[in-house]
């Protein structure tokens, strides 16, 4: 299981990286390789607010279909529209192309309620 080090994580499967006052968000290489095959992903619109914890966008496999979730409140900046015709970077690049949204905080980021790569991977692990 890839998890850089440099990533933030959270138990709902999502990885983030700080960009400034934006934070990218996708889904971890453990997730990408428990759903299979991602064929369709579901975007949040660019703009949006959203709160935190909000299922904003919907990842669908061969296997199955998986809720995306908000790490914090704030606004949709930028959406990975690349991922409409070609959803399989999710399953190539999970940390790279595959990125899925971004979000601009509406308040200040609780950073220690965020995993780092070692907590994650045992969260990972313990629910594996």
């Amino acid at each position: 299981m890839e998890l850089p080090d440099n990533l933030k994580y959270l138990k709902s499967h999502e990885w983030l990286r700080q960009d400034g006052d934006e934070w990218t968000v996708g889904i971890t290489d453990f997730a990408q390789d428990q759903l299979g095959d991602v064929v369709f992903v579901e975007l949040p619109a660019e703009g949006d607010s959203v709160s935190e914890g909000d299922a904003i966008a919907v990842v669908e496999s061969v296997k199955t279909a998986s809720d995306i979730y908000t790490p914090f409140a704030g606004e949709i900046t930028a959406v990975n529209t690349g991922l409409e015709d070609a959803p399989e970077l999710l399953n190539d690049e999970p940390y790279e192309g595959g990125w899925i949204f971004r979000i601009r905080p509406s308040g200040t980021v609780d950073e220690a309620a965020l995993l780092d790569a070692d907590a994650y991977r045992q969260s990972a692990e313990d629910e594996a």
